[in-house]
């Protein structure tokens, strides 16, 4: 069946936190993370599946790494109390469990976090499923990162790391997740399929355990705007066999502390709903149907639409169709994106001028 909907490549991974200028502070002198694409405090009112049936007010900022790689989109409720989770994140629990950081030198990030006392590694440098280098970190507020080998630089700054490369994903059936993460997502080229223990884990939840683990890319290059950006991706999906996992959003709502949802950059939100619907799995958030299709929602300084679905699990999976998008906020300047080309990518010195957006982790 022929997919008339384009994505781009993953736009964001949401962290939800209880502070979001000190967390955003750590990811921008750990991560880079400095390039703020926009920040916004409004009511998230088309949430309600997600909010426990309340509209709730959120204060949250997307922020890029410019040598290329999805952002962070850092996610704080401005009046409710945040729920943290109350027992530990253990490999194999459903929803997204670690968050993937490209590294063209994983053996020298890890001699240079060695030596910062911000970051708190917690394995080994040891081998991927790929066969690469790779480390984990743990934020000071539990979440898991990965730091894994990826030779695409958008833009060299001469920094260690870039963005968001990938997400791996606590499933309880890895061929029934395929439905979403292959069929739906374009993920659909296996790196590696491997069960049983595994070194890199050491260290991690549960590291010690057995799992099936299934690392995914996909075949055919990213089209559309902000493709050459965001560049190529992966997922990996992990499931438990010698536990039952635990949803890690159970009982909470959408933008506690934690991972929330991995977000892709589309075009063709309707069609894209057509086939997600087709596949068994719909919408359940869908700015379409309170704002008419190719009008665009307000989203702080961007515009466009949004939409989720759940995969097998009930993980969120985040669609964004942007129609505009801020390049030099200072001087009022906005990009619109409606009516170009949606599989062109933008040429790359609008892209390297959302650099005039960047930040210092002392002024937030």
């Amino acid at each position: 069946m022929k997919q008339n909907y384009i994505i781009s490549g993953i736009q964001q991974v949401g962290i939800g936190v209880e502070n979001l200028y000190e967390a955003w502070k750590y990811y921008i002198d750990v991560f880079n993370m400095d390039i703020r694409i926009l920040e916004d405090n409004k009511v998230a009112e088309l949430m309600l599946p997600y909010t426990g049936g309340v509209p709730q007010r959120r204060h949250a900022c997307i922020a890029v790494n410019m040598q290329g790689g999805g952002g962070f989109e850092v996610w704080q409720y401005a009046e409710r109390k945040p729920k943290k989770l109350d027992f530990e994140l253990n490999l194999g629990d459903t929803g997204v469990l670690i968050c993937k950081i490209k590294s063209k030198d994983v053996a020298k990030t890890f001699d240079e976090f060695s030596r910062n006392p911000k970051v708190n590694i917690i394995t080994k440098l040891s081998r991927n499923l790929d066969g690469k280098q790779t480390f984990y970190v743990k934020d000071p507020y539990g979440n898991l990162f990965q730091i894994v080998h990826d030779d695409y630089v958008f833009k060299n700054e001469g920094r260690l790391t870039g963005g968001a490369v990938g997400v791996s994903i606590g499933v309880t059936d890895i061929e029934k997740a395929m439905i979403v993460y292959k069929d739906i997502l374009g993920y659909d080229t296996i790196i590696a399929d491997e069960t049983g223990t595994f070194a890199d884990l050491e260290g991690l939840p549960s590291g010690n355990q057995k799992f099936r683990r299934r690392l995914l890319t996909h075949s055919k290059p990213r089209k559309g705007a902000f493709s050459e950006l965001f560049g190529p991706s992966y997922i990996e999906l992990v499931q438990a066999l010698e536990r039952k996992p635990r949803k890690l959003y159970e009982g909470r709502f959408w933008g506690d502390p934690g991972f929330i949802q991995v977000c892709f950059d589309i075009r063709g939100m309707g069609e894209l709903g057509k086939f997600c619907a087709e596949k068994g799995h719909p919408f359940t958030v869908d700015t379409t149907q309170s704002f008419k299709e190719g009008s665009s929602f307000d989203m702080g300084d961007a515009a466009g639409q949004f939409a989720y679905i759940e995969d097998p699990d009930g993980t969120l999976i985040e669609f964004v169709e942007t129609h505009k998008v801020p390049i030099m906020k200072k001087l009022g300047l906005a990009l619109n994106l409606k009516n170009r080309n949606p599989e062109k990518p933008l040429p790359k010195f609008i892209l390297k001028s959302l650099s005039m957006m960047r930040v210092k982790a002392g002024k937030l």
